[in-house]
């Protein structure tokens, strides 16, 4: 397989993933190194606060002293983390790293049946989580492990007295905090003040050690949480150092928007954070004109998002007038990249998108098209240093160049198992070790890798298969279109039918246009029976739209 060529690393930097998994180490351990090197540096900025190395040093001491010397967690004791882009995420991740226990991030717009599912099956005994969630946490408890709750507000890591103007603004001003019951939860005030009076716990763990439980997107079906080492968090570090190579250097700064619960944006956390790349924390993607101001404020090297952000804030009148000569990386994944949304992004700011792919099982990215180069249209790219990649099919066998099948994969950056569920485990995998990602690509001559569409996701019409990214790939290219997807629907003739649901950016947009558009465009088995027009498309928290509500 192909491999990203090597004028990527020619600049100066440092391998530190590369040379810690060399060298057998945990990823607390390289952590605390980077710390105590860059303790005078800032590592974050988050509403407006600079927050040092040092501070994350001592911040995430505090806490793992609380958790295993006044909680008295035994060493792999699950610890579930519900909360956005604030400082207390990084704190509590290498908390729970020098403390030997076992994180769990968890999605804050879960409902409390989602949030019980996966405290149930993770068995957390501990969960920290933002005020504003607390309501669902309340409702979700019953019948979970979870012995101890700790309880944050926004303004917890902002200086006196901003911090109390901060939270009365949030609780009382904008109301965003309902009333909640959780007789036995802390403050997180609380546990550093009382984790400080207490010793640092030493951390033993061993690089093939469980780091953390990262639960999979559930956009087809129950979340499982797919176990992942310290090694296969160091080993996706090293893929990224040689993919990004010049720009992993201090005084570069990366914005990051996409929730960092999501491992797409936690594996960017955890790369700048080793390198001294200040990262932007953004609680609120959804929040426009405050992305758009940090986007003018900190003039960003490198962004990553998905469709819809981009979308969205290509059609934002000040994002239209920031300085964008800066900016030297923008990374697209979850889906495939839309050509329009690719070419508009271009067209403004002067950088190409790469699109990356990459899923909870392999700690995120594992293929990336070049930053410095142009890219195959439609290409997810070469496969990140480590990692190999075929094409199979349904009896596993290897596929020729230019075939369609099943993509696989593997390497050390992949994960251990599916916590708890070795069926579902051993389901997952062809023999000697090939991941199966679910995904439908092709690979071709050069070894660049294309994905069509989701295993789940394909519709057979009349024996042909059909891919909702292919039709939703065109359709989007219609200028009265601003998002659209396909699903299947049942069909007494052709056993499915393609129904196209479509969000209208000009109001005057009707079913005959995209008709036209899709007869220009698209063979007769690929058109769509049915148009439905709505509002919005129901999407997860990092904006996947979600197919399964559309076909229920």
């Amino acid at each position: 397989m192909t491999a990203l060529p090597s004028v990527l690393t020619q600049a100066t930097f440092t391998n530190i993933a590369t040379e810690a998994i060399q060298a057998e180490r945990s990823l607390g351990q390289v952590l605390l190194d980077v710390c105590r090197r860059r303790a005078d540096q800032v590592a974050l900025s988050s509403l407006g606060r600079d927050f040092s190395y040092g501070e994350l040093a001592d911040q995430s001491a505090c806490l793992a002293a609380y958790l295993r010397h006044h909680l008295k967690l035994p060493v792999g004791s699950r610890v579930a983390l519900m909360l956005p882009n604030l400082l207390n995420f990084p704190i509590t991740m290498l908390a729970v790293i020098r403390a030997d226990l076992v994180l769990v991030p968890v999605n804050p717009l879960y409902t409390a049946r989602e949030l019980a599912h996966q405290l149930k099956d993770a068995g957390a005994e501990v969960l920290i989580v933002l005020e504003q969630f607390a309501e669902v946490v309340a409702a979700a408890l019953p019948g979970t492990a979870v012995t101890q709750v700790i309880v944050c507000a926004v303004g917890d890591l902002m200086p006196w007295p901003k911090s109390m103007l901060m939270n009365l603004v949030v609780r009382h001003v904008k109301k965003q905090v309902p009333p909640y019951r959780l007789p036995n939860a802390v403050r997180w005030a609380e546990a550093i003040r009382i984790g400080r009076s207490l010793p640092v716990p030493d951390s033993h763990a061993k690089a093939c050690d469980t780091m953390q439980l990262q639960y999979t997107g559930g956009t087809t079906g129950l979340s499982k949480g797919a176990t992942l080492s310290h090694n296969a968090l160091l080993a996706n570090a090293a893929g990224l150092e040689q993919w990004m190579g010049p720009l992993l250097q201090a005084g570069r700064v990366s914005l990051i928007a996409l929730p960092v619960y999501h491992i797409a944006a936690y594996s960017n956390l955890l790369i700048i954070l080793l390198h001294g790349v200040r990262g932007v924390l953004l609680p609120n993607a959804r929040d426009l004109p405050a992305l758009v101001a940090a986007y003018a404020r900190y003039r960003p090297d490198v962004f990553a998002g998905v469709n819809t952000l981009f979308d969205a804030i290509l059609n934002n009148a000040q994002f239209q007038q920031c300085d964008h000569s800066n900016l030297k990386l923008s990374i697209q994944g979850g889906t495939a990249l839309r050509r329009a949304t690719a070419e508009r992004w271009r067209a403004l700011t002067g950088c190409r998108i790469s699109e990356m792919y990459g899923l909870s099982e392999t700690s995120a990215g594992i293929t990336g098209n070049r930053w410095d180069a142009d890219n195959p249209t439609g290409s997810i790219g070469l496969t990140l240093p480590g990692i190999e990649a075929s094409i199979r099919n349904e009896a596993g066998e290897v596929l020729p160049v230019g075939e369609v099948g099943e993509l696989c994969v593997r390497g050390a950056a992949l994960f251990t198992d599916y916590w708890q569920h070795p069926d579902e485990t051993a389901k997952a995998h062809f023999d000697d070790g090939w991941f199966r990602t679910g995904d439908i690509g092709r690979q071709d001559a050069a070894g660049y890798l294309y994905i069509l569409d989701r295993r789940k996701d394909m519709i057979l019409v009349s024996g042909f298969n059909v891919f909702p990214n292919e039709i939703e790939d065109v359709v989007a290219l219609h200028p009265g279109v601003l998002e659209a997807a396909a699903v299947a629907v049942p069909d007494d003739k052709t056993g499915e039918a393609i129904k196209l649901v479509v969000v209208r950016r000009d109001p005057a947009l009707d079913e005959d246009s995209i008709r036209a558009h899709c007869r220009a465009q698209l063979t007769g088995y690929k058109q769509p029976k049915s148009i439905e027009f709505r509002d919005s498309l129901p999407k997860s928290a990092v904006g996947k739209v979600l197919r399964r509500e559309l076909r229920a």
